[in-house]
C-alpha cells in the first residue's frame, strides 16, 4: 500500500526573488530524504505562492525497505589473536555493525582474507519516521536572508504561521516556534479563509476554492493568457520581460490582469525612463505600438478577482502619476547640469580604494582607448570621437536619474550628451560602451563604441587582476567574467585586427604608468591569458566539439577571430571528410617523432639518402609558404587544405625512410625535417587531441 504525503509551510509574505529557489530546494531535499531513508515514492510536485511553499509526494510506501548487506571487517591476520580467538579489533567491528561474532565468515579479496558478516535491518513504518524527517528537511533549508521571531533561535526566510503535514489522512505531528502541524491551510488573505484538507491529493483544489492558485506553472499560464488576450483585444504589443514576469508570478496568489492609462504629456521623456519607472517601481508591463513606441497605457496584475477593476485601475494610475512626475523632475533637473561639472564630481566618487576614483578610471579608459584606436589604425575623425567619448562616458553616473535607476547608465548619458550638443557618434557611443550588458545583449555597432567599451572593460579586469582579485568559484563581485566575455565577443563581431597580447600590453602599460600594478606585469599577464582562454573556449564550445576545442586552443588563441575559424574549419574536416582521420594519423606520426628532435638545426638536403626525403622536404617548404599566406589573409580553409596536402608525401616518406637511422647525423637531419613540419602543424592545432 502507498499513500500521498503533503507538507505545506505557511508564512508571512516571502520576497518574490526567493520563492522559486525555496520551492525547488524543498522538493529536492524531500526527495533526497526519502531516498536516503529507503522509502519508495512515485513523484514529487512542488507548489509555491507569496505566503507558502509546499511539496506533494505521490505514492509513498508505508514502510521503509528492508536492507540486507554484506559488510567487510579487518583482515584475518588482525581479526584473530594468538590463540585463534577473535581479537579486540574483530569484536569492535562486531559492536559497530550490530552483529554477533558468530556470524563472521572469511572471504579473500586481493589475495588477502578478511572477515565478513551479513547485516540485516528491518524497515520501520514510514509514518513513525516522518516527524523527525520533515523537521530535518525544514531545518536544513537555507536562504539568501533569514529571520528570527518570537524569541526563538530558529531561523527561516519568513516567520512560519501554519504547517500542514499529512500522510494519507493522518497528521504528521511536529512543532516549529510554537506552531503545531495540522490539516488546515489558509486561502487568499482577503478573498479566502481557512480550509481543512482531508487527503494530500485535495491540496490544489481546496486552495483554488479559497482563491489561491498553488501550481506555479498554472499561475503563469493564467497571467500570460490574460495578457495575450488583452493584447489581441486592444491591438497592443505588451512588453513582457521574463524577469518581471517571474517577479509578478510570485507576488500574486490569484492573478487578474488589468490595464490603466497615464498622461500622454509624459511621453516627451525618453521612453526608457518611463518603462524603467513602471517596471522597477510598480511592476507594470509597458504597452508599445507595432513600431516599438511607448503608448500611454500600462498593464498590471492584481492579486485578486475581477471585481471593481475600474477602481483598482484608478488607484494604480494615481500612484504611477506620482512616480512619473518624479521621473520628469529628475530628467529636467539633470539637464541643468553641465557635462564639465558632472565630470568634476567623478573625482569624488571612489571606484576602488586601491584603484582610485571614477575620475581616475575615466582617465585610464581614455589612455587605453586612444592607444587602441592607434593600434587599429582608426581614421582621424574616429580617433577624435574615441577620445571625447572616453572623456565623458561616465558623466551620467552623477545624475539624479541614474542615481534613482542605475540600470539607466549609458541610456541617460546618450540622451543628455545629445541634448548638450555632443556629436551623434559620441552620444551613441556613450550608450554602446556598456555593451554587451548581459549574455544575449548586442555588441557596439560603431567602432568608437567598441573601442571605448573594450577600454573600460580591460581597465577594470587588469586593475582587479593587479590586486590579485581574480574570480574563483561563484565569487565575481566586479563581473570580470562577463566583461572578459564582452571583450571577446566585440573583437569577434568586429573582426578586430588586434591580438589579445597587444590589448593586455596597452592596459598594463597604462596601469604601470599610473603606479597601480601591485603584482609583476608577467604574473598579471599570465593570469589574463588563462582567464581569457576560458572565455574563448566557451565561445568555441558553442559551435564545435570538445576535442576540437582542445586541439585548437592548444595551438594558441592570441588571435581570437582566427582561433574560432580554425575551430570551425577543423570541425568541418573532422565530421565531413571521410579520409581526414588518415590525414590526422600522418600528422600525429610526424609530431611524435619530431618530439625526439633536439631542434639544433634545419634539415640539410645534402644528407638526404632517399628521393622520398627530398620530395617531403620540398613539399613542406612549398606548403609552409602558402599556409602562412593563407593564415595572413584569413583564409583558414585554404590553410588547412595546404596542411592536408602533406598527407601523401608524409605517408610515402614513412614507407621508404627509417627516421631513427643508426647514423647520428642522418637521424638528426631526418628529425629536423619532421620538426619543421610539426612546427607548422602546431600553429593550427594539436591534432593528437582529436577523438575518433
Amino acid at each position: 500500500m502507498a499513500k500521498d504525503l503533503l507538507l505545506e509551510l505557511g508564512m508571512e509574505e516571502i520576497p518574490a526573488r526567493f520563492i522559486r529557489q525555496a520551492m525547488e530546494q524543498l522538493k529536492e531535499r524531500t526527495a533526497k530524504w526519502l531516498n536516503d531513508s529507503r522509502i519508495e515514492f512515485e513523484q514529487v510536485q512542488a507548489y509555491a505562492a507569496p505566503r507558502r511553499i509546499a511539496v506533494l509526494v505521490g505514492g509513498v510506501a508505508e514502510k521503509q525497505q528492508d536492507v540486507r548487506e554484506e559488510v567487510k571487517g579487518p583482515s584475518k591476520k588482525i581479526a584473530l589473536d594468538e590463540n585463534g580467538g577473535w581479537s579486540k579489533a574483530a569484536l569492535g567491528f562486531a559492536r559497530s555493525q550490530g552483529v554477533d561474532p558468530e556470524q563472521f565468515y572469511f572471504k579473500e579479496l586481493g589475495g588477502v582474507e578478511y572477515i565478513y558478516a551479513n547485516k540485516s535491518r528491518i524497515g520501520t513504518e514510514t509514518f513513525s519516521a516522518l516527524s523527525d524527517g520533515l523537521m530535518q528537511i525544514i531545518t536544513a533549508m537555507n536562504f539568501p536572508k533569514n529571520m528570527r521571531w518570537g524569541g526563538y533561535e530558529f531561523k527561516f526566510v519568513r516567520p512560519i504561521r501554519w504547517i500542514v503535514s499529512l500522510f494519507g489522512d493522518q497528521v504528521v505531528p511536529m512543532e516549529i516556534c510554537g506552531v503545531r502541524s495540522g490539516n488546515v491551510t489558509r486561502g487568499h488573505r482577503f478573498l479566502g479563509g481557512e480550509t481543512a484538507i482531508a487527503q494530500p491529493s485535495e491540496y490544489v483544489e481546496r486552495l483554488r476554492e479559497q482563491f489561491v492558485i498553488a501550481d506555479v506553472e498554472e499561475r503563469e499560464r493564467l497571467i500570460v493568457g490574460q495578457i495575450t488576450a488583452l493584447s489581441e483585444d486592444k491591438g497592443w504589443k505588451i512588453a513582457v520581460k521574463d524577469d518581471l514576469l517571474e517577479e509578478v508570478l510570485f507576488l500574486v496568489e490569484y492573478p487578474t490582469v488589468l490595464f490603466g492609462t497615464f498622461d500622454p504629456a509624459f511621453l516627451h521623456i525618453p521612453q526608457e525612463v518611463l518603462i524603467t519607472s513602471m517596471r522597477e517601481h510598480q511592476r507594470y508591463f509597458p504597452v508599445l505600438d507595432d513600431g516599438g513606441k511607448l503608448l500611454p497605457y500600462f498593464v498590471t496584475v492584481r492579486n485578486g478577482d475581477a471585481k471593481s477593476l475600474d477602481l483598482v485601475a484608478k488607484g494604480n494610475e494615481k500612484v504611477l502619476r506620482a512616480r512619473l512626475s518624479d521621473a520628469k523632475f529628475f530628467y529636467e533637473e539633470d539637464q541643468k547640469l553641465a557635462i564639465a561639472d558632472a565630470l568634476a564630481k567623478l573625482d569624488s566618487i571612489v571606484f576602488h580604494e586601491e584603484l582610485g576614483t571614477i575620475g581616475d578610471k575615466v582617465r585610464r579608459i581614455r589612455a587605453i582607448a586612444d592607444r587602441l584606436a592607434g593600434l587599429l589604425h582608426a581614421d582621424e575623425e574616429t580617433a577624435r570621437y574615441v577620445s571625447r567619448t572616453a572623456d565623458i562616458c561616465k558623466f551620467d553616473l552623477v545624475t539624479q536619474m541614474v542615481y534613482e535607476f542605475p540600470e539607466l547608465q549609458g541610456v541617460m548619458g546618450e540622451d543628455y550628451a545629445r541634448k548638450a550638443g555632443e556629436p551623434e557618434q559620441v552620444a551613441r557611443a556613450i550608450f554602446e560602451h556598456y555593451q554587451p550588458r548581459f549574455a544575449a545583449d548586442g555588441t557596439p555597432a560603431s567602432l568608437t563604441g567598441a573601442i571605448v567599451s573594450i577600454g573600460d572593460k580591460i581597465d577594470t579586469i587588469v586593475g582587479c587582476f593587479s590586486l590579485g582579485m581574480i574570480p574563483t568559484g561563484s565569487q565575481d563581485p566586479y563581473a570580470l567574467r562577463r566583461q572578459a566575455a564582452g571583450i571577446v565577443q566585440i573583437m569577434l563581431d568586429r573582426k578586430m585586427a588586434c591580438l589579445l597580447s597587444e590589448l593586455f600590453e596597452l592596459a598594463l602599460q597604462v596601469h604601470e604608468a599610473s603606479g597601480l600594478l601591485k603584482r609583476s606585469a608577467d604574473e598579471v599577464r599570465k593570469d589574463l591569458y588563462e582567464f581569457f582562454g576560458l572565455r574563448v573556449k566557451n565561445v568555441l564550445s558553442d559551435t564545435v566539439r570538445y576535442d576540437v576545442v582542445d586541439a585548437v586552443m592548444a595551438a594558441g588563441f592570441d588571435d581570437i577571430a582566427q582561433t574560432v575559424l580554425r575551430g570551425q574549419y577543423l570541425m568541418q574536416a573532422v565530421t565531413g571528410q571521410s579520409d581526414f582521420k588518415t590525414t590526422v594519423d600522418s600528422f600525429n606520426r610526424v609530431n611524435n617523432l619530431a618530439a625526439k628532435s633536439t631542434g639544433a638545426a634545419e634539415a640539410n638536403p645534402a644528407l638526404f639518402a632517399h628521393a622520398a626525403e627530398k620530395r617531403l622536404y620540398e613539399k613542406a617548404i612549398d606548403v609552409r609558404s602558402r599556409y602562412k599566406e593563407a593564415l595572413a589573409a584569413g583564409d583558414i580553409g585554404k590553410a588547412l587544405a595546404e596542411l592536408s596536402s602533406l598527407k601523401q608525401p608524409i605517408t610515402e616518406y614513412f614507407d621508404h625512410v627509417m627516421v631513427m637511422d643508426e647514423n647520428e647525423a642522418v637521424r638528426a637531419n631526418r628529425l629536423a625535417t619532421l620538426a619543421g613540419i610539426a612546427a607548422d602543424l602546431q600553429t593550427f592545432a594539436d591534432f593528437s587531441k582529436l577523438v575518433w
